[in-house]
């Protein structure tokens, strides 16, 4: 009996300590959260041009390793970014790829600089991002749904969007 005693007392502590380590270390780690919004991909003709906002809601910066379009690789000459301090209310616009050129363009007051090789987002932080034509895309997708992928070190991000014709800019 004494022998059973020790025996469940050892595995109850043994538990305990198991479940203080646990909490210890998990509350004491950052997590990783993205969140990516107000994504658009518009067509027009034989221009593409794909939109969003990605935001970092978790406790620790992170580092945009990759982005695809409907599982194709964006290369970072054709993607441009604009860090902002907070979210913005107002939605991404549509842009012509052809006002997309050299190492920056300006759009409604907003300068994005193009990117050049992984892209750091801090805590809390906002960016947003326009990829000038994303391979894999064309005028018969307008309607479909492609999926907006965003890597990081940790984990992938995934927004899903129909293709829409940007015959209004």
């Amino acid at each position: 009996m004494t022998t059973l005693i020790l025996l469940v007392v050892s595995v109850l502590l043994a538990g305990v300590v198991t479940y203080y380590a646990t909490n210890i270390t998990m509350t004491r780690t950052e997590q990783e959260e993205v969140d990516i919004s107000k994504a658009h991909i518009w067509v027009n003709g034989s221009t593409q041009v794909a939109a969003f906002m990605v935001e970092n809601l978790g406790g620790r910066d992170i580092l945009i390793d990759k982005i695809t379009v409907r599982g194709v690789e964006c290369s970072w000459s054709n993607v441009y970014f604009e860090r902002l301090t907070s979210a913005p209310s107002a939605d991404m616009n549509v842009t012509r790829e052809s006002l997309i050129t050299g190492s920056s363009f300006s759009l409604y007051g907003k300068t994005y600089d193009q990117a050049s090789t992984d892209i750091p987002v801090a805590s809390s932080g906002v960016v947003l991002f326009y990829i000038k034509n994303p391979d894999n895309i064309d005028l018969d997708d307008v309607g479909t749904t492609v999926s907006i992928t965003v890597f990081t070190k940790d984990g992938q991000y995934i927004e899903e969007v129909n293709v829409e014709s940007a015959t209004s800019t």
